[in-house]
């Protein structure tokens, strides 16, 4: 039986991330994926392809809607939806290819199989076609991820009736899509088709889209997105999805109790995803899950097997690439014996719609719950000279702030880059720095970053300049 200082079970970004640092801090690692390829759900059939459809249906938007506005003639501006979906596995086949030179530069043997627990320092391996192996490990980090969720009544066929999955490679483009559930994924994906012509319907149970970030940047992003043909029917509670053989019939009550039906191509539940633990053997290690499926781990990630840690979707807090991320690298550190720092108030969190959304921190409605005084400071993308330039206008900066220390408690943006702009929020919370403190750095002008010192400005005593 091989035996190694860390295997880690699960090659998604938390999972290959940790058997790199694990390498680099000199232990023995092994890598256990039972997919065919490394990456996960986010570089397989999550966050990378998504972005790629994002891209390139934003890039169909704008020639046929804003190009001719900058003095650009566009003629016989067509959709080539299957080059669209091949385009989008070249960037996924590049990205895979990219983890699989990481594996072999850094020394780390990888084992294709599902992975499941023998006893506390053994796990087997189990490929597709062939004989199951047997290996044994001084650490061992759980970093199995998730799977898309479902309503008890929905039986999602890949059909009609889908997954973010099958929505990431359909053979041909949809004139019509339900999509259940006004959260990240159903967003993104609802930007991505009707931006290219489908006729795209969000059900959402709640009375608000994104409704775990700040109310702010739901109203700001629904707005933006009726512009692109997305019909909104918030407060509907769905009751029933079937498959009609050419079409997907979904049924729900609207706020009045009253039956609304839509037929439509494609129905795409996304209601979130669950935490994948099956076949992992967990009861066989004394390890236990908690009431919502995920593996119960200490402040330090470990279970209840000191040498056995878990990170990412696969325990509690946002499901997020990123978060799994400096998760497998807090775990590996810790097994090393190091003292690793993380803050997951300080994990952002990014919706990739057009304009983007992303925030870090607590939002007003949390602050507001927890009756802690704070201030509030907003600008607006229209009135930013870069904004007006590249014709993204649409959405705000939003900064809460404590009353009275001054301290930086959120920051949510709702406009263009802010993916990449909210770095500078996470960067300025990490130091527990002021609004004070980021109304005076100087910003370059034109950039859409301004938008975040003027709304600074406007948390400390309405001093904005641009509005």
């Amino acid at each position: 039986m091989d035996k190694y200082d860390l295997v880690v079970i699960g090659a998604g970004p938390g999972g290959y991330v940790a058997a790199i640092r694990g390498a680099q801090l000199g232990f023995k690692t092994a890598l256990v994926e039972k997919r065919g390829t490394l990456g996960g759900t986010c570089l397989n059939v999550g966050c990378i392809p998504s972005k790629a459809l994002l891209d390139s249906s934003e890039h169909y938007l704008k020639a046929s809607k804003e190009f001719e506005t900058h003095g650009i003639k566009v003629g016989g501006l067509d959709i080539d939806f299957p080059r669209m979906i091949a385009r989008k596995q070249e960037v996924v086949d590049q990205t895979v290819a990219g983890v699989d030179y990481l594996m072999e530069k850094n020394g780390i043997t990888v084992l294709q199989g599902m992975g499941a627990f023998v006893d506390a320092h053994t796990v087997e391996v189990t490929p597709a076609d062939g004989a199951a192996t047997q290996i044994s490990a001084d650490r061992i980090l759980i970093a199995t991820g998730s799977e898309p969720a479902s309503l008890p009544f929905i039986s999602i066929d890949g059909d009609r009736i889908i997954t973010s999955t099958e929505a990431l490679e359909l053979p041909q483009l949809p004139k019509t899509m339900a999509i259940i559930g006004g959260g990240v994924i159903g967003l993104e994906l609802g930007s991505v088709y009707a931006r290219l012509g489908t006729e795209v319907h969000v059900i959402e149970y709640q009375d608000a889209i994104i409704p775990t970030m700040d109310r702010t940047m739901g109203k700001e992003l629904q707005r933006s997105m009726k512009k692109i043909g997305v019909k909104f029917h918030l407060s509907h509670g769905v009751k029933e999805v079937t498959n009609a053989g050419d079409k997907a019939v979904v049924k729900a009550d609207d706020k009045k109790g009253k039956e609304v039906t839509w037929e439509v191509d494609y129905c795409l539940v996304a209601v979130g995803r669950k935490p994948y633990t099956q076949g992992l053997g967990l009861d066989k290690v004394g390890l236990a899950l908690d009431g919502r499926g995920r593996v119960e781990v200490d402040a330090h990630l470990r279970t209840a097997q000191p040498h056995v840690y878990a990170i990412g979707d696969v325990v509690k807090g946002a499901m997020l690439a990123h978060k799994a991320e400096e998760e497998g690298i807090y775990a590996v550190e810790h097994m090393a014996g190091q003292k690793p720092h993380i803050d997951h108030n300080l994990i952002p969190g990014v919706v990739y719609t057009w304009p983007e959304v992303a925030a870090v921190g607590r939002t007003e409605e949390q602050l507001k719950a927890d009756g802690v005084a704070y201030k509030t400071g907003s600008f607006p993308f229209k009135a930013s000279g870069r904004a007006r330039a590249s014709m993204d206008t649409d959405g705000v900066v939003k900064v809460l702030a404590h009353a009275d220390t001054d301290e930086i408690l959120g920051v949510h943006i709702c406009g263009p880059r802010a993916a990449d702009m909210i770095a500078e929020a996470v960067v300025a919370m990490e130091f527990r720095a002021s609004a004070e403190d980021v109304a005076r750095m100087s910003h370059a002008h034109p950039t859409f970053t301004e938008a975040i010192k003027e709304a600074a400005l406007a948390a400390t005593g309405d001093r904005a300049l641009h509005i």
